[in-house]
């Protein structure tokens, strides 16, 4: 599955937004069952999510569906849809181990990919399990629920541990990892320097919640041109040396560096 910079949720419970959301240059869409859908809505927001899927043409971008959650009284009947829906992808919260998601693939019966929400302190406590369970192509940091469950707030430094535990597991095993959406809509520098920062702490991706958030977080997960071209300086300064140390402009560039800026050029190529 290709890397998604951006991952927009969409309540299942208003199909008048479907294709607005698949319009607003997101990487992905998520029709989502859970927290954006009223209890009173669930049975509606789960048929219309799989009517919109079952009509939806082949190819174009990804759209997953995030299930409630596995002790909810919604779980059985949602994992029943998903075995039969269209979807791309799906979304577990509050995933507190591997062996849940080995579970959800039997009773899915295919190899769709699974994107677990670490957003409990069990979830941490084996994110590195979840992130390395087969059939994962990335873990989300549900960062709402989790300071609740723990009781700090949702500034960044209280969070810091738990987005950098979840960038060393995801990055151990070779998935993507995506940063909670933005709390707030409408403050474009906030969601620029938070989302920058989840950047340079290992995320490859975030989560939005509005379509005009989608243009700040591509901005902060697209390499600048002046970016590309240091990396690819880099590159080709390494491989000139044939995979050893080199010199470029007083800088030493070693395996590391060679590596980071090959990330780089990764991401400029999507």
């Amino acid at each position: 599955m290709a890397q998604f910079r951006s991952l927009l949720f969409t309540p299942a419970n208003r199909p008048d937004r479907f294709e607005r959301a698949l319009a607003s240059g997101a990487d992905a869409v998520c029709l989502d069952l859970e927290d954006a859908v009223a209890p009173p809505d669930k049975a509606r927001a789960r048929t219309s999510a799989v009517e919109f899927l079952a009509g939806r043409p082949a190819g174009g971008i990804p759209v997953g569906v995030r299930l409630n959650g596995r002790t909810t009284p919604w779980f059985t009947d949602d994992l029943r849809a998903a075995a039969n829906a269209r979807a791309d992808f799906f979304m577990v919260p509050k995933t507190a181990g591997a062996q849940e998601l080995t579970m959800m693939q039997r009773a899915l019966g295919d190899a769709r990919p699974l994107w677990p929400l670490v957003e409990t302190p069990e979830g941490l406590m084996r994110c590195w399990e979840i992130a390395d369970a087969p059939g994962v192509a990335g873990v989300l940091f549900g960062a709402f629920d989790f300071s609740a469950e723990v009781g700090c707030d949702m500034s960044w430094e209280p969070l810091l541990f738990a987005r950098s535990q979840i960038a060393a597991a995801c990055a151990r095993a070779g998935i993507q990892a995506l940063d909670a959406p933005p709390a707030l809509v409408g403050e474009p520098e906030v969601l620029a320097v938070e989302t920058d920062r989840a950047r340079r702490l290992g995320f490859t991706g975030r989560a939005a919640i509005h379509p005009d958030q989608i243009a700040a977080i591509h901005s902060a997960y697209t390499p600048s041109p002046e970016d590309l071209a240091r990396a690819q300086a880099v590159i080709e300064a390494f491989d000139a040396a044939n995979g050893g140390p080199a010199l470029l402009n007083g800088r030493l560039i070693e395996l590391p560096v060679a590596r980071a800026a090959r990330r780089i050029v990764d991401r400029a190529r999507g």
